[in-house]
Protein backbone atom coordinates (compact mmCIF):
# COMPACT_ATOMS: atom_id res chain seq x y z
CA UNK A 1 0.00 0.00 0.00
CA UNK A 2 2.94 2.41 0.97
CA UNK A 3 4.97 1.64 -2.07
CA UNK A 4 1.68 2.19 -4.35
CA UNK A 5 1.09 5.35 -2.48
CA UNK A 6 4.88 6.74 -2.86
CA UNK A 7 4.58 5.51 -6.46
CA UNK A 8 1.32 7.50 -7.05
CA UNK A 9 3.09 10.72 -5.87
CA UNK A 10 5.98 10.44 -8.33
CA UNK A 11 3.47 9.85 -10.93
CA UNK A 12 2.28 13.32 -9.65
CA UNK A 13 5.20 15.03 -9.66
CA UNK A 14 5.93 13.92 -13.00
CA UNK A 15 2.88 15.14 -14.24
CA UNK A 16 3.66 18.56 -12.78
CA UNK A 17 7.03 18.66 -13.90
CA UNK A 18 6.62 17.89 -17.16
CA UNK A 19 3.99 20.61 -17.00
CA UNK A 20 6.60 23.04 -16.12
CA UNK A 21 8.71 21.91 -18.39
CA UNK A 22 6.66 22.35 -21.30
CA UNK A 23 5.36 26.09 -20.09
CA UNK A 24 9.33 27.31 -19.83
CA UNK A 25 9.39 26.19 -23.13
CA UNK A 26 6.59 28.02 -24.61
CA UNK A 27 7.46 30.80 -22.44
CA UNK A 28 10.82 30.69 -23.32
CA UNK A 29 10.36 31.14 -27.42
CA UNK A 30 7.54 33.58 -26.88
CA UNK A 31 9.57 36.18 -24.09
CA UNK A 32 12.95 34.89 -25.40
CA UNK A 33 13.03 37.56 -28.56
CA UNK A 34 11.42 39.93 -27.23
CA UNK A 35 13.37 40.76 -24.27
CA UNK A 36 16.33 40.36 -26.38
CA UNK A 37 15.16 43.05 -28.75
CA UNK A 38 14.84 45.00 -25.58
CA UNK A 39 18.04 44.67 -24.70
CA UNK A 40 19.58 45.69 -27.94
CA UNK A 41 16.78 48.28 -28.72
CA UNK A 42 13.50 48.13 -30.60
CA UNK A 43 15.01 51.46 -33.02
CA UNK A 44 16.45 51.84 -34.93
CA UNK A 45 15.83 48.93 -37.14
CA UNK A 46 19.12 47.59 -36.99
CA UNK A 47 18.73 46.94 -33.16
CA UNK A 48 16.53 44.93 -33.35
CA UNK A 49 18.51 42.83 -36.57
CA UNK A 50 21.49 42.70 -34.72
CA UNK A 51 19.16 41.01 -31.49
CA UNK A 52 17.57 38.90 -34.16
CA UNK A 53 20.86 37.31 -34.87
CA UNK A 54 22.97 37.27 -31.70
CA UNK A 55 24.05 34.45 -30.20
CA UNK A 56 22.06 34.79 -27.31
CA UNK A 57 18.26 34.37 -29.24
CA UNK A 58 20.03 31.38 -30.79
CA UNK A 59 21.07 29.54 -27.63
CA UNK A 60 17.53 30.27 -26.28
CA UNK A 61 15.66 28.87 -29.15
CA UNK A 62 17.76 25.82 -29.14
CA UNK A 63 17.52 25.90 -24.93
CA UNK A 64 13.22 26.29 -25.44
CA UNK A 65 13.57 23.49 -27.99
CA UNK A 66 15.48 21.50 -25.98
CA UNK A 67 13.16 21.75 -23.34
CA UNK A 68 9.99 21.46 -25.73
CA UNK A 69 11.00 18.23 -26.35
CA UNK A 70 11.97 16.71 -22.98
CA UNK A 71 8.52 17.76 -22.25
CA UNK A 72 6.93 15.65 -25.41
CA UNK A 73 9.17 12.44 -24.65
CA UNK A 74 7.65 12.68 -20.70
CA UNK A 75 4.42 13.70 -21.03
CA UNK A 76 3.32 11.67 -24.20
CA UNK A 77 5.40 8.42 -22.94
CA UNK A 78 4.00 8.57 -19.19
CA UNK A 79 0.40 9.85 -19.22
CA UNK A 80 -0.99 6.37 -19.78
CA UNK A 81 0.25 5.21 -16.38
CA UNK A 82 -0.94 8.46 -14.50
CA UNK A 83 -3.41 7.81 -11.83
CA UNK A 84 -5.56 10.54 -11.82
CA UNK A 85 -7.49 12.47 -15.01
CA UNK A 86 -5.51 15.39 -13.64
CA UNK A 87 -2.29 14.55 -13.82
CA UNK A 88 -2.97 12.98 -17.28
CA UNK A 89 -3.96 16.12 -18.51
CA UNK A 90 -0.92 17.94 -16.73
CA UNK A 91 1.32 15.39 -18.76
CA UNK A 92 -0.68 15.88 -21.88
CA UNK A 93 -0.76 19.83 -21.79
CA UNK A 94 3.03 19.71 -20.78
CA UNK A 95 3.40 18.02 -24.21
CA UNK A 96 1.91 20.04 -26.01
CA UNK A 97 3.37 23.36 -25.42
CA UNK A 98 6.35 21.39 -25.94
CA UNK A 99 5.19 20.84 -29.66
CA UNK A 100 3.87 24.25 -30.02
CA UNK A 101 7.50 25.09 -28.55
CA UNK A 102 9.09 22.74 -31.14
CA UNK A 103 7.87 24.02 -33.92
CA UNK A 104 7.66 27.96 -32.89
CA UNK A 105 11.63 27.48 -32.22
CA UNK A 106 12.19 26.15 -35.89
CA UNK A 107 10.10 28.30 -37.09
CA UNK A 108 12.16 31.33 -35.66
CA UNK A 109 15.45 29.73 -36.17
CA UNK A 110 14.91 29.62 -39.75
CA UNK A 111 13.68 33.24 -40.07
CA UNK A 112 17.14 34.19 -38.41
CA UNK A 113 19.09 32.26 -40.81
CA UNK A 114 17.31 34.25 -43.81
CA UNK A 115 17.20 37.64 -44.65
CA UNK A 116 16.77 39.34 -41.66
CA UNK A 117 17.71 42.23 -42.18
CA UNK A 118 15.49 43.25 -45.36
CA UNK A 119 12.32 41.75 -43.57
CA UNK A 120 12.82 43.73 -40.68
CA UNK A 121 13.46 46.71 -42.61
CA UNK A 122 10.38 46.54 -44.25
CA UNK A 123 7.68 45.19 -41.84
CA UNK A 124 9.53 45.94 -38.43
CA UNK A 125 10.44 49.50 -38.70
CA UNK A 126 9.01 50.99 -36.01
CA UNK A 127 10.48 54.60 -37.18
CA UNK A 128 9.18 54.41 -40.29
CA UNK A 129 5.61 55.23 -37.53
CA UNK A 130 6.92 57.96 -35.84
CA UNK A 131 3.95 60.53 -35.27
CA UNK A 132 1.70 58.15 -36.66
CA UNK A 133 -0.16 57.65 -33.03
CA UNK A 134 -2.84 60.30 -33.43
CA UNK A 135 -3.98 59.00 -37.04
CA UNK A 136 -3.65 55.57 -36.21
CA UNK A 137 -6.18 56.15 -32.97
CA UNK A 138 -8.54 58.34 -35.60
CA UNK A 139 -8.75 55.26 -38.03
CA UNK A 140 -9.63 52.91 -35.17
CA UNK A 141 -12.22 55.65 -33.98
CA UNK A 142 -13.28 55.70 -37.61
CA UNK A 143 -13.53 51.93 -38.38
CA UNK A 144 -15.84 51.13 -34.76
CA UNK A 145 -18.24 53.78 -36.05
CA UNK A 146 -18.62 52.48 -39.36
CA UNK A 147 -18.72 48.68 -38.13
CA UNK A 148 -21.28 50.29 -34.94
CA UNK A 149 -23.21 52.27 -37.18
CA UNK A 150 -23.95 49.19 -39.77
CA UNK A 151 -24.33 46.78 -37.00
CA UNK A 152 -27.11 48.72 -35.20
CA UNK A 153 -28.73 49.63 -38.56
CA UNK A 154 -28.22 46.20 -39.75
CA UNK A 155 -30.06 44.58 -36.17
CA UNK A 156 -32.99 46.34 -36.62
CA UNK A 157 -33.48 45.94 -40.48
CA UNK A 158 -32.75 42.30 -39.60
CA UNK A 159 -35.79 41.67 -37.34
CA UNK A 160 -37.71 43.43 -39.35
CA UNK A 161 -36.58 41.34 -42.47
CA UNK A 162 -36.63 37.99 -40.70
CA UNK A 163 -40.75 38.58 -39.57
CA UNK A 164 -41.51 38.66 -42.71
CA UNK A 165 -39.31 35.92 -44.44
CA UNK A 166 -41.16 33.49 -41.39
CA UNK A 167 -44.39 34.57 -42.67
CA UNK A 168 -46.60 31.89 -44.18
CA UNK A 169 -48.08 34.23 -46.78
CA UNK A 170 -45.80 33.98 -50.31
CA UNK A 171 -46.49 37.57 -50.97
CA UNK A 172 -45.07 38.75 -47.80
CA UNK A 173 -41.77 36.28 -47.66
CA UNK A 174 -40.99 37.00 -51.34
CA UNK A 175 -39.63 40.98 -51.14
CA UNK A 176 -37.82 39.89 -48.27
CA UNK A 177 -36.33 36.66 -49.40
CA UNK A 178 -35.39 39.10 -52.71
CA UNK A 179 -33.51 41.38 -50.49
CA UNK A 180 -31.79 38.73 -48.30
CA UNK A 181 -30.49 37.07 -51.30
CA UNK A 182 -29.64 40.11 -53.34
CA UNK A 183 -26.96 41.57 -50.71
CA UNK A 184 -25.89 38.24 -49.56
CA UNK A 185 -25.20 37.07 -53.02
CA UNK A 186 -23.16 40.20 -54.43
CA UNK A 187 -19.69 41.20 -53.14
CA UNK A 188 -19.93 43.86 -50.53
CA UNK A 189 -17.10 46.19 -51.90
CA UNK A 190 -19.62 46.24 -55.50
CA UNK A 191 -22.26 46.75 -53.31
CA UNK A 192 -20.71 49.84 -51.76
CA UNK A 193 -18.70 51.24 -54.97
CA UNK A 194 -22.17 50.67 -56.72
CA UNK A 195 -24.39 52.68 -54.01
CA UNK A 196 -21.88 55.35 -54.00
CA UNK A 197 -22.32 56.04 -57.48
CA UNK A 198 -26.00 55.58 -58.03
CA UNK A 199 -26.37 58.02 -54.74
CA UNK A 200 -24.14 60.46 -56.50
CA UNK A 201 -24.20 60.32 -59.86
CA UNK A 202 -27.81 58.69 -60.59
CA UNK A 203 -29.55 60.18 -58.51
CA UNK A 204 -28.00 63.66 -57.57
CA UNK A 205 -27.38 63.21 -54.41
CA UNK A 206 -24.37 65.36 -51.92
CA UNK A 207 -23.55 63.11 -49.67
CA UNK A 208 -20.30 62.21 -48.48
CA UNK A 209 -18.14 58.84 -49.07
CA UNK A 210 -18.72 57.76 -45.05
CA UNK A 211 -21.68 58.07 -44.86
CA UNK A 212 -22.79 55.85 -47.89
CA UNK A 213 -20.24 53.54 -46.25
CA UNK A 214 -22.37 53.75 -43.66
CA UNK A 215 -25.39 52.86 -45.04
CA UNK A 216 -24.14 50.19 -47.44
CA UNK A 217 -22.34 48.43 -44.21
CA UNK A 218 -26.42 48.34 -42.73
CA UNK A 219 -28.19 47.40 -45.40
CA UNK A 220 -25.82 44.45 -46.10
CA UNK A 221 -25.50 43.45 -42.43
CA UNK A 222 -29.51 43.82 -42.33
CA UNK A 223 -29.51 40.64 -44.76
CA UNK A 224 -27.01 38.49 -42.81
CA UNK A 225 -28.46 39.37 -39.57
CA UNK A 226 -32.19 38.54 -40.68
CA UNK A 227 -30.94 34.99 -41.46
CA UNK A 228 -29.72 34.73 -37.97
CA UNK A 229 -33.03 36.04 -36.40
CA UNK A 230 -34.99 33.71 -38.68
CA UNK A 231 -33.23 30.70 -37.40
CA UNK A 232 -33.82 32.15 -33.81
CA UNK A 233 -37.40 32.23 -34.44
CA UNK A 234 -37.72 29.03 -36.22
CA UNK A 235 -35.81 27.53 -32.81
CA UNK A 236 -38.63 28.45 -30.58
CA UNK A 237 -41.19 25.88 -30.13
CA UNK A 238 -44.11 25.98 -32.11
CA UNK A 239 -46.37 25.61 -28.38
CA UNK A 240 -45.05 29.61 -27.33
CA UNK A 241 -46.80 30.75 -30.11
CA UNK A 242 -50.06 28.84 -29.99
CA UNK A 243 -49.79 29.55 -26.24
CA UNK A 244 -49.79 33.59 -27.11
CA UNK A 245 -52.42 33.16 -29.72
CA UNK A 246 -54.54 31.83 -27.23
CA UNK A 247 -54.51 34.28 -24.60
CA UNK A 248 -56.29 36.61 -27.11
CA UNK A 249 -52.67 38.15 -28.49
CA UNK A 250 -52.30 38.94 -32.00
CA UNK A 251 -49.57 37.85 -34.37
CA UNK A 252 -47.79 41.03 -34.11
CA UNK A 253 -48.17 40.80 -30.13
CA UNK A 254 -47.59 37.16 -29.86
CA UNK A 255 -44.05 38.29 -31.98
CA UNK A 256 -43.03 41.30 -30.02
CA UNK A 257 -44.12 40.14 -26.19
CA UNK A 258 -43.41 36.43 -26.74
CA UNK A 259 -40.89 35.65 -29.44
CA UNK A 260 -38.67 38.17 -29.99
CA UNK A 261 -37.77 38.70 -26.42
CA UNK A 262 -36.62 35.12 -26.64
CA UNK A 263 -34.73 35.47 -29.99
CA UNK A 264 -32.79 38.22 -28.53
CA UNK A 265 -31.18 35.71 -26.24
CA UNK A 266 -30.54 33.32 -28.56
CA UNK A 267 -28.89 35.56 -31.11
CA UNK A 268 -26.75 37.82 -29.05
CA UNK A 269 -23.73 35.42 -29.87
CA UNK A 270 -23.42 35.29 -34.07
CA UNK A 271 -25.03 38.91 -34.16
CA UNK A 272 -21.57 40.06 -32.51
CA UNK A 273 -19.67 37.48 -34.13
CA UNK A 274 -21.21 39.60 -37.37
CA UNK A 275 -19.82 42.57 -35.56
CA UNK A 276 -16.04 41.33 -35.36
CA UNK A 277 -16.59 40.28 -38.68
CA UNK A 278 -18.08 44.10 -40.03
CA UNK A 279 -15.03 45.34 -38.47
CA UNK A 280 -12.77 44.01 -40.67
CA UNK A 281 -15.05 44.43 -43.90
CA UNK A 282 -14.75 48.33 -43.04
CA UNK A 283 -11.31 48.13 -44.91
CA UNK A 284 -13.55 47.81 -48.12
CA UNK A 285 -13.87 51.19 -48.35
CA UNK A 286 -10.94 51.55 -49.88
CA UNK A 287 -13.22 51.20 -53.29
CA UNK A 288 -14.09 55.36 -52.35
CA UNK A 289 -12.42 58.35 -51.97
CA UNK A 290 -12.38 59.44 -48.77
CA UNK A 291 -10.87 62.44 -46.83
CA UNK A 292 -7.92 62.17 -44.67
CA UNK A 293 -10.26 62.41 -41.23
CA UNK A 294 -12.49 59.61 -42.51
CA UNK A 295 -9.77 57.21 -42.82
CA UNK A 296 -10.08 53.32 -41.43
CA UNK A 297 -7.14 51.88 -39.95
CA UNK A 298 -6.67 49.80 -43.03
CA UNK A 299 -6.85 52.48 -45.58
CA UNK A 300 -4.76 55.09 -43.46
CA UNK A 301 -1.80 51.98 -43.63
CA UNK A 302 -2.29 51.85 -47.42
CA UNK A 303 -1.64 55.67 -47.39
CA UNK A 304 0.98 55.13 -45.13
CA UNK A 305 3.12 52.84 -47.40
CA UNK A 306 2.26 54.92 -50.59
CA UNK A 307 3.97 57.49 -48.84
CA UNK A 308 7.05 55.97 -47.10
CA UNK A 309 7.06 52.22 -49.01
CA UNK A 310 7.55 50.65 -45.94
CA UNK A 311 4.94 48.00 -45.62
CA UNK A 312 5.41 48.48 -41.28
CA UNK A 313 1.99 50.58 -41.56
CA UNK A 314 0.70 47.15 -42.87
CA UNK A 315 2.09 45.29 -39.68
CA UNK A 316 0.78 48.38 -37.59
CA UNK A 317 -2.84 47.80 -39.11
CA UNK A 318 -2.85 44.47 -38.27
CA UNK A 319 -2.07 44.84 -34.76
CA UNK A 320 -4.67 47.74 -34.68
CA UNK A 321 -7.74 45.60 -35.69
CA UNK A 322 -6.58 43.03 -33.12
CA UNK A 323 -6.14 45.49 -30.56
CA UNK A 324 -9.88 46.19 -31.46
CA UNK A 325 -11.38 42.37 -32.27
CA UNK A 326 -9.68 40.61 -29.61
CA UNK A 327 -11.67 42.05 -26.67
CA UNK A 328 -14.57 41.82 -28.90
CA UNK A 329 -14.15 38.00 -29.28
CA UNK A 330 -12.97 37.35 -25.89
CA UNK A 331 -16.84 38.96 -24.98
CA UNK A 332 -18.53 37.06 -27.49
CA UNK A 333 -16.90 33.79 -26.02
CA UNK A 334 -17.73 34.78 -22.56
CA UNK A 335 -21.60 35.76 -23.53
CA UNK A 336 -22.03 32.50 -24.65
CA UNK A 337 -20.89 30.47 -21.60
CA UNK A 338 -23.45 32.59 -19.89
CA UNK A 339 -26.51 31.90 -21.84
CA UNK A 340 -25.25 28.73 -22.49
CA UNK A 341 -25.28 28.33 -18.30
CA UNK A 342 -28.73 29.89 -18.82
CA UNK A 343 -27.73 33.06 -17.14
CA UNK A 344 -29.18 36.60 -19.04
CA UNK A 345 -26.01 38.51 -17.40
CA UNK A 346 -22.96 38.96 -18.94
CA UNK A 347 -21.89 39.57 -15.29
CA UNK A 348 -22.10 37.35 -12.19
Amino acid sequence: MAERETSERRLHLLALGVFVVGVASIAGILAGPPAIITYYGWTPYEGMVTALQSDTAAVTAIASMSAGMAAIALGFGSYRRMPTKRSRERAIAGAVLGSQAVLLGAAFLSFRSGRVERITFHFLNIEKLDGSGGAFLRGAKNTLLLALGGEVGGVVLGLVLAILAVSKRRTVRAPARVYINFFRGTPLIWQISTGYFALTLGLGIRVSAFAVALLVFALNTGAYASEVFRAGIQSIERGQMEAARSLGMSYGQAMRYAIVPQVFRRVIPPLMNEFVILIKDTSLIIALGLQESQLDIYNFARRGYADSFNATYFTAAALAYLAVTLPLIWLVNRVERRLRSGLVGVTG
